[in-house]
């Protein structure tokens, strides 16, 4: 594996703890405190969780993590909050580093994804200073110490590209002998009120529990509701559904209020699994 191509953290120590020790203990306890052990963890086909600071959105993170089997393989999906690089950024080689390791990217099914869907272009600035998957993978390594993955980054947001991509995705996994899970990492609104940013968040959810990724693009823009991941979210769903997915489930919703105590601008949080 080529050291030119491992990519550094570029939010550790402002997101989430840089010391291994801490990050261990801190996203442990997101894990450990998620309010469903009632339930073995579903082998899900996607999920959405947040990626805020750990102390805002941590735990709602932690509960989709825990709700789900990690497999070793997974496709991350992320907005693009950075604006460089190409359209949909995706890299092959190498690996990343994190506090907790070095977690190298699936080579094989990220060349697979690129011949089926050529719109997907090989690009390491797009992911150089972009927080939204590097914060959800201390999480996937803890559930799954055996990971890889793919990452995307989008800068597009026409529902007919998401669609398509979001058919290569499930073509490819569809191939793939092993189980693959697609993580779309998204915030909800933000900063709007509380009240407000809980009632436009419940019309996205919404339709995100139909299993409707067209009516999640058209509630999204129609309403105004600055869910930073919706394409990702439409991407996951539109192959989730193609792969057979029955059911999607809120594990949790939370705002940043909750934990700042300032109703006035928050940002809206929400998890859930695609099985």
């Amino acid at each position: 594996m080529a050291t030119s191509t491992l990519r550094h953290p570029a939010v550790a120590g402002r997101f989430y703890p840089a010391d291994p020790d801490d990050l261990r203990a801190e996203a442990l306890g997101y894990l450990s405190g998620a309010s469903s052990p009632k339930q073995a963890p579903l082998r899900a086909l996607g999920c959405i969780a947040p990626h805020a600071g750990y102390m805002y959105s941590g735990h709602v993170a932690g509960a989709v993590f825990a709700a789900v089997e990690v497999p070793k393989r997974c496709i991350v999906l992320c907005p693009n909050h950075t604006g460089m690089g190409r359209p949909l950024a995706i890299m092959s080689e190498g690996a990343w580093q994190t506090p907790l390791g070095d977690i190298p990217l699936d080579a094989a099914l990220a060349y697979a994804l690129k011949a089926q869907f050529p719109a997907l272009q090989e690009d390491s600035a797009a992911h150089r200073a972009e927080h939204a998957i590097e914060v959800e993978l201390p999480f996937l390594l803890l559930r799954q110490p055996e990971l890889s993955f793919v990452p995307i980054a989008f800068g597009v947001g026409q529902f007919e590209i998401l669609e398509q991509l979001g058919k290569a995705l499930a073509d490819v996994i569809a191939a793939q002998s092993d189980p693959i899970l697609i993580v779309a990492s998204s915030d909800m609104n933000h900063y709007e009120s509380d009240a407000v940013t809980r009632a436009k968040d419940h019309q996205a959810i919404e339709r995100i529990l139909t299993l409707d990724p067209r009516g999640l693009f058209d509630v999204v823009t129609q309403m105004n509701i600055s869910m930073c991941g919706f394409g990702p979210a439409v991407a996951m769903l539109t192959a989730t559904r193609q792969l057979g997915a029955k059911s999607a489930e809120l594990v949790k919703y939370a705002t940043s209020g909750d934990i700042s105590g300032d109703r006035s601008k928050v940002v809206g949080y929400a998890g859930v699994v695609v099985s």
